[in-house]
């Protein structure tokens, strides 16, 4: 019989480059052609098959020599043509030159290849898939063997081109997951090799369902519990001797035998965080599926992440944070984060070294930014000035600028800017912005800290209030002027230094401009309350009166926001006499009483109307044209009892000015306040008298009450009248302070009973018999009819 010696021919065809799209890596294309040829060199079978080689360059950035490197690219990898060397060398330029932005980067799952090799994995020998069934019955053997089994088995599943002939081998995969569940607590090696094996599937969703059938992930999470404890147990023993150690100082071997300890602690703590690194990335990966996540936070898992973050190294560090930050978009377990204190100990990485483990500890933070709890222990945590100090970072300053703009919302926390670098850079990068349109991230934090006059202070030393106005003027940068409208709002110094600017904000205001423009504008001059500031010459040179009548209108086109800073800038400027005398005489109050009707239903809008109505009745004139000419005083006493303070607050003031120098109008007031503040005890009055037994004298023979509809104010014979107290049309009797100072009214034993509760002996009551101020109080059981 004739034999035949068999060859194997492989040839590479076909090479293609590429980019890789997120990394600094080229993408290496080839196909190969595999031939076996007989001993006459004949082709007995051929088979062709797809690869794709990556070459990492992670020594690439901006200053590398790209003509260097693309030759030292094409004479290290064989796969790659000599003639491809100009093709390689363009493809760095673009790599060299793309820019990465951190809101941007493409969100990629943790691949078995991120993973440094650990001395478990270590071997001599090289796995090959056609002697998986000899691994597979390492599996059965002692625990070493069994690791080295495992140590196989993973070789072959590191490289994904193998993942799916595994998978069809249901016998290893099987005998994988039992030696897992039975001897993990045995060799952390093997625990750790084996959890490698099932990490790489989960590094691909159509493998989760793999995964899953096996329970790896419960199991894992098992694991993680496990060696929490341990590691707890592990810290106490190592004080204990650590504590005998320093008791016994003299004692040689106490110290060596903790020192020994501490080596050995080391080492096990270093396998021990490699087992949690890879079951962590499992974890992760499995928790793509939100129903699986929800399991997963059912078992505590957000506790234990934070109970990690106490460790150093860095690697499981970013795979905890990394992890904490995809659960942390659900309020369940954002919750479980304020509670367990995770902030705290994220504040400790913030700044590090490590730039993936800082850039995702700030998109964390960021998500937990959101919640109000959570910025407090932030703050609490000292983050504001690390935040701070990252501006300087151009990789990180996008985020640190949102979360430092989350904390910038709440008032409590806007006064801690003021001690750090946080302003003065800020201010740089608006002034180096020049005319090109700036973050709104940047603009937004800058408008919130303007609202504290700390921060305005330093916002506004040196040129800072004119470099603002000059931006915001040029360009009529519309975010600008709004953070100029908030520093104009702070007494002191900062607001005197806008009297240098007053001219060029009145100048704005006119209908050519932008109309959010001109709103800004109009709010910060309307802040501008200033004694030595001229609003008549101001009004009169910029001819604004006209401006601000039109605005007052009935169907005016402009926005009720406009209409409102009219409102507002009319009631800052008629502080001024001659400037409420120039706005009476140009009939803007029947504008103003008109706009009250039609939006009588905004509170900001009556607010501000009647706020105006305040300032002008100080002057004669116009208190003359509002009390003579108008109804506003009618408005102003049904407003008198509305619902809004702010609005009741303001009424009344203004009504007793008016009251004080308008005796007719100062009587409707009067009565209108006697009403309010004893019509409920008039009323009562009226329901107890027609309840009574025995007094059919009430009603009329169809029991019609004789009272009727009428109003009960207007019936004074109803009111209590003991022995002259109260004469017959209603008015207290002049006899009725001397009798009730001699104390001779106790016999009524109504105001006898009024006095002892409210009124002190040397203060009188008043005409009512009560004063205004004061609560009304009725006893039952001493009043008589």
């Amino acid at each position: 019989m004739k034999c035949f010696t068999l060859s194997d021919r492989r040839r590479v065809k076909s090479c293609s480059l590429d980019v890789h799209p997120t990394e600094k890596a080229l993408v290496v294309q080839y196909e190969v052609e595999a031939t076996i040829v007989g001993e006459l060199g004949d082709p007995v079978v051929g088979e062709r098959k797809e690869c794709q080689k990556m070459i990492r360059l992670k020594s690439l950035n901006a200053h590398t020599d790209t003509s260097s490197l693309a030759r030292k690219v094409v004479e290290e990898c064989r796969l790659i043509h000599p003639s491809k060397l100009r093709e390689v060398e363009q493809l760095l330029f673009y790599l060299q030159n793309r820019k990465h932005s951190n809101d941007s980067q493409e969100k990629k799952r943790v691949s078995p290849r991120d993973f440094a090799p650990y001395a478990g994995v270590e071997l001599d020998e090289e796995a090959s898939i056609n002697s998986i069934d000899e691994y597979v019955e390492l599996l059965y053997e002692d625990v070493q063997e069994k690791i080295r089994g495992a140590t196989l088995i993973f070789h072959l599943a590191r490289n994904p081109d193998n993942l799916e002939e595994l998978m069809q081998n249901e016998m290893a995969l099987g005998a994988l997951a039992r030696v897992l569940r039975e001897d993990w607590k045995q060799s952390v090696d093997l625990a750790t090799t084996i959890t490698h094996v099932f990490f790489c599937f989960s590094s691909f969703s159509q493998f989760h369902g793999l995964v899953t059938h096996f329970k790896i992930g419960a199991l894992c999470m098992n694991i993680i519990e496990h060696e929490l404890k341990r590691f707890d147990l592990w810290q106490e023993e190592l004080q204990k001797k650590k504590k005998t150690g320093d008791k016994s100082s003299e004692n040689q071997n106490l110290k060596k035998e903790h020192e020994k300890s501490f080596r050995k602690y080391q080492s096990l703590l270093s396998k021990q965080e490699q087992l949690l690194k890879v079951a962590l990335c499992l974890l992760l990966n499995l928790a793509e599926d939100t129903h699986t996540e929800l399991k997963m936070r059912n078992k505590n898992i957000v506790h234990m992440l934070v109970k990690i973050l106490d460790r150093e190294d860095e690697e499981l560090l970013l795979v905890v944070v990394s992890f904490l930050k995809k659960l942390s978009i659900f309020m369940e377990n954002k919750n479980d984060m304020a509670e367990t204190f995770a902030v705290e100990k994220l504040a400790r990485l913030v700044p590090c070294e490590h730039e993936d483990l800082l850039s995702t500890t700030l998109r964390l933070l960021l998500n937990l930014s959101f919640d109000t709890l959570l910025r407090s222990q932030m703050v609490q945590a000292g983050l504001v000035p690390k935040l701070s100090s990252l501006l300087a970072d151009e990789g990180q300053r996008q985020l640190s600028m949102c979360i430092l703009y989350h904390i910038s919302v709440d008032d409590r926390f806007k006064s801690m800017f003021a001690d750090t670098d946080c302003i003065p850079q800020l201010m740089k990068m608006v002034f180096d912005s020049a005319e090109e349109k700036m973050d709104v991230e940047l603009i937004s934090l800058c408008i919130n800290l303007a609202a504290n006059k700390s921060n305005a202070q330093v916002i506004c030393q040196g040129n800072g209030l004119k470099m603002l106005m000059k931006r915001a003027v040029k360009l009529k940068d519309v975010l600008v002027m709004k953070m100029i409208r908030n520093l104009s709002q702070h007494n002191g110094p900062t607001k005197s230094l806008f009297l240098d600017h007053v001219g060029d904000l009145a100048a704005q205001i006119s209908e050519e401009e932008a109309e959010e423009f001109v709103i800004e504008c109009l709010g910060t001059l309307a802040n501008l309350t200033i004694a030595d500031l001229d609003w008549a010459l101001v009004l009169k040179e910029y001819n604004l009166v006209s401006y601000l009548k039109d605005r007052l209108k009935p169907g005016c086109s402009a926005e009720d926001d406009l209409i409102l800073e009219v409102v507002i800038m009319i009631g800052t400027v008629s502080m001024d006499d001659s400037c409420a005398a120039m706005l009476a005489k140009s009939g803007i109050i029947p504008a103003l009483i008109e706009l009250l009707n039609a939006q009588q239903k905004d509170d900001e809008f009556v607010c501000q109307i009647i706020y105006v109505f305040y300032q002008m009745v100080f002057n004669k004139t116009t208190r003359d044209v509002i009390v003579k000419d108008t109804q506003a005083p009618a408005y102003l006493i049904d407003l008198m009892h509305d619902n809004n303070a702010e609005i009741r607050k303001v009424c009344e003031n203004t009504l007793d000015i008016i009251a004080e120098y308008d005796e007719e109008w100062g009587k409707k007031i009067q009565t209108e306040k006697f009403r309010w503040y004893n019509g409920q005890w008039l009323e009562m009055v009226e329901n107890r008298l027609m309840d009574e037994a025995g007094e059919p004298f009430l009603y009329g023979e169809d029991g019609e009450s004789f009272i009727g509809n009428a109003d009960i104010m207007e019936r004074p014979d109803l009111f209590y009248s003991a022995d002259g107290i109260i004469s017959a049309d209603g008015a207290i009797s002049p006899e009725f302070y001397t009798d009730f100072q001699n104390g001779e009214l106790g016999p009524t034993g109504y105001m006898s009973s009024v006095s002892e509760h409210f009124v002190p002996a040397d203060r009188p009551v008043s005409a009512y018999g009560f004063r205004p101020d004061e609560q009304f109080f009725y006893n039952y059981s001493t009043a008589s009819r």
